[in-house]
């Protein structure tokens, strides 16, 4: 069979033409092109030779595996770790008219023949197992031509890696097993010495290596201090109704007691974690997965096994371990392509637990490693994705600008006198202390611990009394970071003075220490320019159809079309089979199944648009007509039964359509230009909110509408 192979192999490799690849990839996949390096290793893969892809979650990673499986002769086996990611890739290749199917333990003996039967008659094209099914297939796999192996999540094989798994470590003898079929390992995040071990355990030939740009542009990167963390995930979260979310916690407890406290807000949350129930964890994944569920608290081991492609942020609650285990984690957001935004809290307290369960695991002196990089990431004052790249041996010169240090850069001053108080305090406090003490020392807390040890009697008790708790804690942090202290984490965490600190207070030297800034809803609400999606978008029904569609057939909503489809249809809004299959995730398949209820639905959506716009047509022309006659804006509300605000809005509205209406009678040229120097301030907002809060209420609302009319319309500048 493997000579059988080899011919046929190199006959469809010889004649296979670009469009070819690009024919099979539309009419399969509904894609019009292949992200970057997918052709490559697909022609790889189609010459034979074994390969290593390194790319980054939602960087296409499956279509490498999935479309060659339908131009070779034989079958394609998937190896993947968990029983989901199987069922998930599946779904998914069996809503694009792909046949396919898993063998996995789940199954009873029945399910488990019938598909080892059409394996046999050569109607499946790709079969996933997990690891540890290998040996029980082994037989069948003699039956069949086998063209393809693909390892997914290649990571685990390497104790080198993040994510060790000891059933891989058996993989290798798969090279020895079919010497002549090319084997593809895959992974989101290896650094180089875990891409060599990945070639060395699988036992690769000569591997051609593919590494992706690690860049996620569509991804925000934050970092926040972790006080009133609960308070900040509240706020965000309301921020967002419509939108799928994860939230990564260290602990199993964390995750339980965070979803409780989202679930008395209103927020539709779950817990997830290994200790759970295995039916309570199934259910609580296929929720999510079927948009039944908004948030999932969870612990790593949550996410892995899912292909959700409108996940639109994740959270870590927790500083990470590593960051491998963090950028695959934030690359479980935008999948498709959309922006999506990641927040990460730090934490004094999470460092020095992460050091304890670092110290206490294998391979220790790698993981303390890698965490104080996490560290250093997390603390930087600098463009993150910048350090996210180079980390993946990645370099690049241009900040990213979406991240929160390129958003608000931060801002210098002479921190000398703070460093000297703290720096002092320490010495007070003989270098015994914590750093939550040395806090309560600093501002004179009056508490049982510190009276106890009589420190109120000591010099330098409630020297910084000025400065809030908050404040402190992130001065200290900052000191610690510039080397001028550092926590002795065998020592219960005292916080001890190093050489430099003899610098600043006996040598004069000056210490920049950054601005604190607190994060608040109302602050990002200012800032925010996208316009929140109303209950009757266009996307918003499509959406809604979608859901129900997917509740028939049983599947995840996002196998049906993706988010980045739906927003596509609905600004280019398709109304023929042609145009919808213009349309980026839109195959043959797909077109036949869903292509009539979604084009009724944009058709429908157009025609409601046309008659509200002939609505609106008139109503604004009744304002113009009155207006015309001479009567003031307070008469006009008055006969029209409308609000002040509702007339300026349509005066505003005409003025920009060309009616001759003169706006200076109700706004005058200074607050113009006041209001055109907040649109610069505020970053233009969509909404008026933020200018009304700007001014505190003093300009009202018809006066922000008039005036943004007529900067947009003369184009005035400051």
């Amino acid at each position: 069979m493997s000579s059988f192979f080899y011919y046929f192999s190199s006959k469809i490799y010889a004649t296979m033409t670009t469009a070819i690849l690009h024919t099979t990839l539309k009419e399969n996949f509904g894609f019009e092109k292949f992200r970057p390096n997918q052709e490559d290793i697909i022609n790889c893969i189609l010459s034979g030779q074994d390969t290593l892809a390194i790319m980054p979650t939602g960087g296409g990673k499956s279509i490498c595996f999935q479309l060659p499986a339908l131009l070779f002769p034989g079958i394609t086996i998937v190896i993947s770790p968990l029983i989901a990611l199987m069922k998930d890739q599946v779904d998914s290749l069996k809503a694009n008219g792909i046949e396919a199917c898993f063998i996995n333990s789940s199954q009873t003996e029945g399910e488990r023949q019938f598909y080892i039967e059409s394996l046999k008659s050569n109607i499946i094209k790709l079969v996933y197992v997990a690891p540890e099914s290998l040996s029980f297939l082994d037989t069948l796999f003699n039956s069949l031509t086998v063209s393809l192996i693909a390892i997914d999540e290649a990571h685990c094989i390497s104790a080198w890696g993040h994510d060790f798994r000891p059933a891989y470590t058996n993989l290798g003898y798969l090279k020895n097993r079919f010497p002549s079929t090319p084997i593809l390992a895959l992974t989101a995040t290896a650094d180089k010495v875990t891409r060599k071990d990945i070639s060395a355990q699988l036992n690769l030939v000569n591997p051609q290596i593919f590494v992706a740009s690690f860049d996620r542009k569509n991804l925000s990167l934050e970092v926040r201090p972790a006080l009133d963390r609960v308070k900040q995930i509240i706020d965000f979260i309301k921020d967002k109704p419509n939108e799928s979310g994860i939230i990564y916690c260290l602990s199993r407890k964390t995750t339980e007691e965070l979803a409780e406290k989202l679930q008395k807000t209103g927020v539709n949350a779950k817990a997830y974690h290994a200790g759970l129930d295995g039916k309570i964890r199934s259910q609580t994944q296929d929720q999510f997965i079927n948009d039944d569920c908004q948030v999932v608290c969870a612990t790593i081991a949550f996410g892995m096994g899912i292909d959700k492609s409108n996940v639109r942020w994740v959270i870590h609650y927790n500083l990470p371990k590593n960051i491998e285990g963090y950028y695959q984690e934030i690359g479980r957001a935008g999948r498709d392509g959309l922006p999506s935004e990641t927040v990460l809290f730090e934490s004094y307290g999470d460092m020095i637990q992460l050091q304890k369960f670092a110290s206490q695991g294998l391979n220790a002196e790698v993981q303390l490693a890698k965490l104080e990089r996490m560290k250093q990431y997390a603390d930087a004052l600098s463009c993150r994705r910048k350090i996210l790249l180079s980390y993946f041996g990645e370099l690049v010169t241009e900040n990213c600008g979406n991240c929160d240090i390129c958003k608000n850069p931060p801002l210098f001053f002479d921190g000398t006198i703070i460093a000297q108080k703290a720096l002092s305090a320490i010495i007070r406090l003989k270098e015994s202390e914590p750093l939550p003490v040395i806090i309560d020392f600093l501002r004179g807390s009056k508490n049982a611990y510190i009276y106890e040890k009589e420190y109120q009697l000591l010099k330098t008790y409630a020297v910084g009394s000025d400065l809030s708790w908050f404040n402190w804690n992130q001065y200290l942090i900052q000191l610690i970071n510039l080397g001028y202290c550092e926590i002795a984490f065998d020592q219960q965490n005292k916080i001890r003075l190093t050489a430099f600190a003899k610098k600043v207070l006996f040598d004069g030297e000056k210490v920049q220490l950054t601005n604190v800034q607190k994060f608040s809803s109302e602050k990002q609400e200012a800032k925010e320019t996208k316009t929140k999606l109303t209950a009757n978008s266009l996307f918003e029904i499509l959406r809604k159809l979608r859901y129900e569609i997917s509740k028939e057939e049983q599947v995840p909503a996002y196998v049906i079309f993706s988010d980045a489809a739906l927003r596509q249809m609905e600004t280019e809004r398709p109304m023929s089979d042609q145009e919808l299959l213009a349309i980026d995730g839109v195959g043959k398949a797909k077109l036949e199944k869903y292509g009539d209820a979604f084009i009724k639905a944009i058709i429908e959506f157009q025609k409601a648009k046309v008659v509200k716009k002939k609505k609106e047509g008139t109503t604004y022309q009744e304002t113009l007509e009155m207006y015309n006659r001479g009567l003031s804006v307070e008469a006009i509300a008055e006969k029209r039964n409308l609000g002040l605000s509702t007339i300026m809005s349509h005066l505003a509205k005409l003025y920009l359509d060309g009616a001759p209406i003169d706006l200076s009678q109700f706004i005058s040229n200074d607050e113009v230009q006041q209001i055109a120097a907040a649109k610069i301030t505020l970053e233009s907002p969509v909404a008026l909110k933020p200018y009304f809060d700007y001014f505190e209420e003093k300009i009202d609302y018809g006066k922000i509408r008039l005036a943004l009319a007529i900067i947009d319309k003369q184009g005035i500048l400051i």
